[in-house]
């Protein structure tokens, strides 16, 4: 109707009126979409009007805004995975949708066409990159008898369901020679990991790591930690000079120490089977190690396993409450 009131000469004041439209809105119309600036015509102000919606689509910012934009791209190079990423913004902003993003909006757009074609895609960031690896044969269960053994069944039933913190979980990941590797520790409550190489899996090599993880922490943080029946774990009766309790999973029952069997899965996104450890130095290792531990679950609630653990043992210390 514009188009053809203008064509009769109705002013801009009347074309207002008519449409219940401010005065200054028909200018602006008359001004983007008239043809050469000086003939409105319907048809050509449609197509201006689909052209400019088409180059502000093409041009609006990814990932719903800057911010998220920004925050997204940042931790995917640090390693975290959608769902962390959008868990932990709506656990920071919780009453500002401006940052709220779901993980499927995230991974959609990892995947979109654009995107894969880009020099350095950004799924390549992701965990699962990679082709999922065939099952390797774990290591055998050394049957010789362990000294003092004591069965994971006879842990107390509140450690049992994590109601207690303080109990650990310990393994080895082993290198590819099969003869060092990296020796983990990981509460079961706070999903927190303590690691440090070892030059020989054997009992000589292990004890001495596990006393130095150990005796860092406060002895409310040490109460006991669960291990399988390997060579090198003969002699954690020496734990006992900590204050601390010894248990033991069952052959070949890898699922009953489930929380530190994750946390290497965590530890193999770095360093994949077929790893040199002698290659890998100290400071590589902390500094990996400290990057899984700053990094949101999705089953802590999106808090960092420090700072998880932080909040369990002030509570322990306190035995105050902490609501987080």
């Amino acid at each position: 109707m514009l188009a053809i009131w203008k064509a009769e000469k109705v002013s801009n004041r009347q074309c207002a009126k008519r449409l219940g439209r401010a005065v200054s809105t028909i200018g602006r119309e008359l001004k983007r979409n008239s043809f050469e600036g000086k003939h409105y015509v319907a048809i050509h102000a449609q197509r201006e009007a689909y052209l400019r919606e088409q180059k502000k689509a093409h041009a609006k910012q990814p990932l719903k805004n800057t911010d998220i934009y920004a925050y997204v791209t940042k931790h995917l190079r640090m390693g975290w995975s959608p769902d962390q990423i959008a868990g932990r913004l709506k656990r920071k902003h919780k009453n500002d949708e401006h940052w709220h993003i779901t993980a499927e909006t995230i991974y959609r757009w990892i995947y979109a066409p654009e995107q894969r074609q880009e020099k350095q895609p950004w799924y390549e960031y992701l965990r699962r990159k990679q082709k999922k690896r065939k099952k390797q044969t774990g290591r055998k269960v050394h049957r010789s008898h362990i000294p003092d053994r004591v069965s994971i069944r006879e842990r107390e039933d509140v450690v049992n369901k994590r109601l207690v913190f303080g109990h650990w979980e310990g393994d080895t990941v082993e290198g590819r020679t099969h003869k060092d590797g990296i020796h983990t520790e990981v509460e079961r409550m706070s999903r927190k990991i303590l690691g440090a190489k070892v030059k020989t899996i054997s009992s000589e090599g292990t004890i001495p790591v596990q006393k130095r993880l150990f005796e860092k922490l406060p002895k409310v943080a040490r109460e006991s930690t669960t291990l399988d029946n390997g060579k090198e774990n003969h002699m954690h009766y020496e734990l006992k000079e900590l204050d601390m309790k010894t248990y033991f999973a069952d052959p070949y029952s890898s699922w009953q120490r489930g929380t530190n069997e994750h946390g290497n899965w965590h530890l193999r996104y770095y360093f994949p089977k077929g790893t040199d450890f002698a290659k890998v130095s100290d400071e590589e290792l902390q500094d990996v190690i400290e990057e899984i531990n700053n990094r949101p679950r999705k089953i802590l609630a999106y808090q960092t396993a420090n700072e998880m653990f932080a909040q369990l043992l002030r509570e322990k210390q306190t035995g105050v409450a902490i609501n987080s």
